[in-house]
């Protein structure tokens, strides 16, 4: 395969530049407008003399030979054009969480290198007082009337050596350590993060030829990867990427009401912290949905009981969840209908997905009883910008062939699926046992009261650790722990219960929906304390 994204964009707007590329409140930009955009901030780094100053073959995986863009900013077109912008200048976007200090803003920035900042306005002051930390960054460009200006004064500009062998970057989220840049070739990434099987830009030419039917809308923050991922999907299979008026937090109206106006066909969202005020807001008032085929969910997997009340408020929708990570794409999707039920923790792995053995020396068969690490095996990231040794760590070379490990544990199942168990840095090891967070998460999900929850380990002196369940209700609803481990025994072993129940008004996430383990964990020790 030898995609480049820059390329991909470029021939699909000349092949259909009249249709609807992007649509964001006010703004309806047709394929050949985003080309255009795209092509002039390309010509503002170009003009400041950013672009790719090594080929990918002098360099070692974890190692970078182009410039990079950092992407401070809220959804909205000039994330998206920045993104394929940058791509176009043969430069690397660098996502960048807007929630960040200024010190975890200066600490990406130059852990990235990066030359040149875009930001959102309503970010200036954290941009301000990073900057004098960040002495490689020699172009910042507000979003507003200054980005607009130097576009306009720009050169349009398409380096003509983009290829395969560019860089896709995207900086994890640092929920268990500082955040890392994960390196993929643009060829691997649209093939083992997005899934697209067609060997050349030819190829997707002609399957676009239908896409003015596919209308995406990402919900959550582009600075996420799962977000951006759907865009791109959207956008190589010819269609249109939708972005809702509220940007700066989920607003659950509002992104119904954009599927509505905008006939989306597809809506994207992370998990139950998404999902749930979808089914809250789908009960308080009708929103016609009848264009919408697929409701899916990147980053983290929805529990069966929102799915089950997905199904029955949209029972012509298919649910998906999309199981991957940054560092290992694409592994797998499992699919829940009103015709199928709903149910959860299984799927049918894609071909390059498989569990290796703890040691990490070999496979495990179909039906193996031991747990092991979920994996990807050959379409994998080069590894991670400037760590040789957690790129070795992380994307292991086995009998000859790469794997990406990115730390979730996993069975394989005997009829070739695997069961995801979660992730082995939020595994509670108490009295011996481990027990996996997700999986006692999921059945809390279950409980009537229980409106979001998040599991953690506590220190204790005979256990090692004791799990612990941080709960929000719903509102109106009490429960208790004796009633909550009575109605979790029907499915977890006793030593996975949790032995203290601490309740909280809100679980706090990211802006991405993702868990935020470290906050439970204060609460949980806050609680031991009183």
């Amino acid at each position: 395969m030898a995609i480049n994204l820059a390329r991909a964009h470029e021939a699909i707007a000349a092949a259909y530049p009249h249709r609807e590329c992007l649509v964001f409140r006010d703004r309806r930009l047709t394929w050949d407008a985003v080309h255009d955009r795209s092509r002039r901030f390309a010509g503002v780094l170009r003009a400041e003399g950013v672009g790719c100053h090594t080929e990918r073959e002098h360099l070692a995986g974890w190692e970078r030979g182009q410039d990079t863009v950092a992407l401070f900013c809220f959804n909205g077109n000039e994330y998206l054009e920045a993104m394929l912008g940058a791509y176009k200048a043969r430069c690397a976007p660098v996502n960048v969480n807007f929630r960040y200090t200024a010190a975890e803003l200066a600490y990406v920035l130059n852990d990235s290198g990066a030359r040149v900042l875009v930001h959102d306005p309503r970010l200036a002051g954290v941009v301000a007082e990073a900057l004098p930390q960040c002495p490689a960054v020699t172009l910042v460009l507000e979003v507003g009337p200054a980005y607009e200006a130097a576009l306009a004064a720009a050169e349009p500009f398409c380096d003509p050596w983009c290829g395969p062998d560019d860089l896709y970057v995207l900086y994890t989220g640092g929920t268990t350590g500082r955040p890392k840049g994960v390196l993929w070739r643009q060829a691997d990434f649209v093939r083992g993060a997005l899934g697209v099987r067609a060997a050349s830009v030819e190829e997707l030419v002609e399957a676009a030829a239908g896409g003015n039917r596919l209308r995406a809308l990402p919900s959550p923050p582009f600075m996420h990867g799962a977000a951006h991922w759907n865009a791109w999907s959207c956008w190589l299979g010819g269609g249109t990427v939708l972005v809702q008026s509220e940007v700066r937090h989920f607003d659950a109206p509002d992104v119904l009401a954009t599927c509505e106006r905008e006939q989306a066909t597809s809506l994207q969202v992370v998990g139950d912290s998404f999902a749930r005020p979808l089914v809250d807001e789908l009960h308080r008032r009708h929103y016609d949905l009848s264009s919408l085929r697929f409701l899916t969910s990147g980053g983290a997997v929805l529990s069966a009981p929102v799915k089950r009340e997905l199904l029955a408020l949209l029972p012509h929708v298919q649910v998906m969840d999309i199981v991957g990570s940054s560092e290992s794409g694409r592994q797998g999707v499992h699919v829940s209908s009103a015709a199928t039920g709903a149910s959860t923790g299984t799927f049918p792995p894609s071909p390059s997905t498989t569990v290796l053995s703890d040691d990490r020396t070999h496979e495990l068969a179909p039906g193996a009883p031991e747990i092991g690490w979920l994996a990807t095996k050959g379409v994998v990231p080069l590894g991670y910008l400037g760590d040789r040794e957690k790129s070795a760590a992380t994307f292991p070379t086995i009998g000859g062939i790469r794997y990406a490990v990115a730390g979730d544990r996993a069975r394989r199942l005997a009829d070739g699926g695997v069961e995801l168990l979660g992730r082995e840095s939020v595994c509670i090891n108490t009295g011996g046992e481990k027990v996996f967070a997700e999986e006692v998460e999921h059945a809390l999900q279950h409980h009537p009261a229980v409106y979001d929850a998040l599991v953690v380990g506590r220190p204790h002196e005979l256990w090692g650790q004791e799990v612990v369940a941080v709960v929000q209700l719903r509102p109106g609803h009490q429960v208790t722990l004796a009633e909550l481990r009575d109605a979790l025994a029907h499915d977890l072993a006793r030593y996975k219960l949790p032995k203290a129940l601490v309740l909280r008004d809100r679980i706090q996430r990211s802006a991405s929906g993702k868990p935020d383990y470290a906050w439970a964990r204060r609460q949980a020790l806050a609680d031991e304390a009183t």
